[in-house]
């Protein structure tokens, strides 16, 4: 008996470990963009995530032809507020409430939401002022429908920042450490993450003279040094850069999530190729799901790779229109998962 038990505890431990080490690994999702005339229909690209056991989704609006497909599935879902919309969410907390029971409500026994994201890329901007009182207003009208549980965050990019060299010096521009104190107050006040899109492909395309391509893509031999940190890519040191600002505005418990990273398959010749966008993400998925950062060793972050499909709308025209993982005919681009 006694053997009998100590064998079931030894199982129920390994269980629980096992289950500690999956929730601490940082997942994958794929953005699914929309700005195209030629894509499949939502059920169609609901089951795509499904066949290749894509666990999350990042969707720009709460459209709802996507929320009713997503329905019973448990994707894990990431939904954004219009730009547009900033203004009277932060200035009213009836629109707040009225947007939260139109977009969110209706799906809420079926649909899995994780954040609702305020803006996308508006900071630094004329509506950057309003993302704060939207965040507080949209998370009030969670709290008052016991949906809190989801998170309210907003996603910036990378030009909210002044320094990104050396990562440790990262730190916001001045126009912006206002607001983006008020966002971190709050993000840390409610354990939710704070979005940033990272894409090393720009930095390398606008300066391969100083970043070469293996560190823009995870592959470099020889570390950039930053004080007693090594830095074999160029991702981790801008990811880095974030966590170094975050520090520097009194929120270092706020931890970042990869709202975007990717790399296009063509469109600007020779740094978009097929192959150079298959080597970048499938290393970027092989660190997320393993490794933090030097910073962060620890940490390992959420990442949505963006995006689903070649998006043939998108301007201007050229490798805005070629980071998709996925043709419009839903045949892979280049093998991935």
């Amino acid at each position: 008996m006694e053997i009998k038990g100590i064998i079931t505890m030894l199982v129920l431990a390994m269980f629980v470990a096992n289950q500690l080490s999956l929730t601490s690994a940082g997942r994958i999702g794929v953005c699914y963009g929309t700005v195209a005339d030629n894509l499949p229909s939502p059920q169609e690209v609901i089951n795509l995530y499904k066949k290749y056991g894509i666990q999350m989704m990042r969707i720009f609006s709460p459209t709802p032809e996507i929320l009713e497909a997503l329905r019973g599935t448990g994707i894990f879902v990431s939904v954004g507020i219009a730009n547009e919309d900033l203004n009277a969410l932060s200035s009213s907390q009836e629109s707040a409430n009225s947007w939260v029971a139109t977009n969110i409500v209706p799906y809420k026994d079926n649909v899995t939401f994780g954040w609702i994201t305020a803006g996308n890329e508006v900071i630094p901007g004329t509506l950057a002022q309003y993302v704060p009182g939207a965040m507080t207003n949209i998370y009030n009208a969670l709290v008052n429908v016991s949906l809190d549980q989801i998170k309210v965050t907003t996603v910036v990019p990378a030009s909210v920042l002044s320094t990104t060299f050396p990562p440790s010096a990262g730190a916001f521009k001045d126009e912006v450490v206002d607001v983006m104190t008020q966002i971190s107050t709050f993000l840390q006040s409610h354990g939710a993450t704070l979005m940033i899109n990272v894409y090393p492909y720009f930095a390398y395309a606008e300066n391969s003279a100083d970043i070469s391509l293996p560190y823009a893509q995870f592959a470099a031999d020889t570390p950039v040094v930053d004080g007693n940190l090594n830095y074999y890519s160029l991702f981790a040191a801008m990811v880095d850069s974030f966590n170094a600002a975050l520090e520097k505005i009194g929120t270092p418990d706020v931890v970042v999530a990869i709202s975007e990273s990717g790399w296009p398959s063509a469109g600007n010749e020779p740094y978009s190729s097929i192959d150079n966008a298959k080597v970048y993400n499938t290393n970027l998925m092989s660190r997320v799901l393993s490794e933090g950062t030097p910073r962060r060793p620890n940490q390992e972050y959420d990442v949505f790779l963006f995006s689903m499909f070649n998006e043939d709308l998108k301007q201007p025209a050229g490798v805005e229109q070629n980071f998709g993982l996925f043709y419009p005919n839903m045949e892979p681009v280049y093998p991935l998962f």
